[in-house]
């Protein structure tokens, strides 16, 4: 298969709607996606159909978490004008790939994937002896490929979904990669380059596929990728034609590994919900102030006049995120002294996450008081994935003899 695909500008990423988002998202998803979005085409998706995969006994309020989850994310500084948001059961061509997928993807594929038994063993007071939980990987994937999305962000241990979806988009193509016509589209494709770029772009496939010439290979894919007139359909046709692999109906994705977040939990650990070590993102003051004032510090601090050591306290790495260097500076020397308390110690902390949140509340409340803006957004957003999605569905569906005229 071409090693250059149509969506290697495109991502796909998204959130489970299932509760308010934390300080965990934002400084470990959120803050990536608001780069990423002036870099890539970004679709940001809110994942409600993968909420029922482990809520599907009460979805009373994946509706409130579904608009909740948007506003957070506008408030986090994603812009509707420089990336795509929108509600996965809003655009049903992901079920339809998903069933369709389901055809070729055996089944020892989807058990074999790391977080399937991880999460059954973690939600042992759920019963997830469930088709929908089993084929969770295969629903991903789908989301994935059906933007023919080049790259999915993720941190490391989601690289094995990316790698599942790369499987099964290769079974899938070796299956129906055999386009009827092909070669009379292709022809028809190159014809659009322009005689300078058509002659060009057989000169350099001859060479690679009689010389195995690499360097040409490359240069005619780039030439493939300048061509501003042609549709997305014949760009993926071109690639194929170059190596002989036919049109590549799913491209495979590559995974984007994103930094790892470095924002802990109030206990230390991983911050999460399911831990309740988590502060939301648009939480009030009063709770924020009397959830740091009650972290654990440095056991060896029992009295005030114990002196400690930073690195054994997870208030430290809150310093770490929130607080200048003259500040923790003021705490290494306080802390290993015994010069400061520890109630001392969490105020620029307190400080610090509250100036940080203020920010998304006064973000967010515009969105909170007039609703419809936040519906509109996804509205629109919808309407471009529903595009974007439907465009692979044409293929799909006539790569498996299923468009019916």
């Amino acid at each position: 298969m071409s090693s250059i695909s149509v969506g290697q500008q495109r991502v796909l990423s998204g959130m489970r709607p299932t509760g308010p988002l934390h300080l965990g998202h934002y400084h470990g998803v959120l803050k990536n996606w608001a780069q990423m979005q002036h870099e890539y085409e970004c679709f940001f998706m809110v994942a409600d159909w993968h909420a029922l995969t482990t809520n599907y006994d009460d979805t009373s309020q994946i509706e409130g978490y579904v608009w909740d989850t948007v506003i957070d994310w506008l408030a986090a500084g994603i812009n509707p004008s420089a990336s795509t948001i929108f509600v996965q059961s809003r655009v049903p061509e992901h079920a339809e790939l998903h069933l369709l997928m389901s055809m070729t993807t055996p089944l020892g594929w989807l058990e074999r994937v790391p977080t399937y038994k991880e999460q059954q063993e973690k939600l042992q007071n759920k019963d997830l002896s469930t088709y929908g939980f089993l084929g969770y990987p295969l629903l991903q994937a789908a989301d994935i490929l059906v933007y023919r999305a080049g790259n999915v962000p993720v941190g490391a241990d989601q690289v094995p979904h990316v790698e599942m979806t790369r499987e099964a988009a290769r079974r899938f193509n070796h299956f129906y990669g055999k386009e009827p016509g092909f070669e009379e589209k292709v022809t028809q494709a190159i014809k659009k380059m322009g005689k300078k770029n058509a002659k060009l772009y057989k000169s350099l496939r001859k060479k690679f596929q009689e010389e195995g010439d690499h360097s040409a290979l490359e240069t005619a894919q780039a030439l493939v990728e300048s061509q501003a007139n042609i549709s997305l359909n014949d760009r993926e046709r071109l690639y194929g034609y170059l190596d002989g692999a036919g049109k590549v109906i799913l491209p495979e994705p590559k995974a984007l590994l994103t930094p790892v977040s470095k924002m802990p939990g109030l206990d230390g650990q991983k911050m999460s919900k399911s831990y309740g070590n988590a502060i939301s993102m648009r939480e009030p003051r009063e709770s924020v102030e009397q959830k740091i004032r009650k972290m654990p510090t440095d056991p060896a601090r029992v009295r005030r006049d114990d002196p400690g050591d930073p690195e054994n306290c997870p208030v430290w790495e809150f310093h770490k995120i929130y607080s200048p260097d003259e500040v923790k500076d003021w705490v290494k020397k306080g802390c290993t002294t015994a010069g400061i308390g520890c109630v001392e110690c969490k105020q620029p902390v307190i400080d610090g996450v509250c100036a940080e949140q203020q920010q998304f509340v006064e973000r967010a409340q515009e969105y909170v008081d007039s609703p419809e803006i936040v519906r509109n957004i996804v509205s629109e957003g919808c309407d471009r994935a529903r595009d974007a999605a439907k465009e692979t569905m044409d293929d799909v569906r006539q790569a498996m003899g299923l468009s019916y005229k």
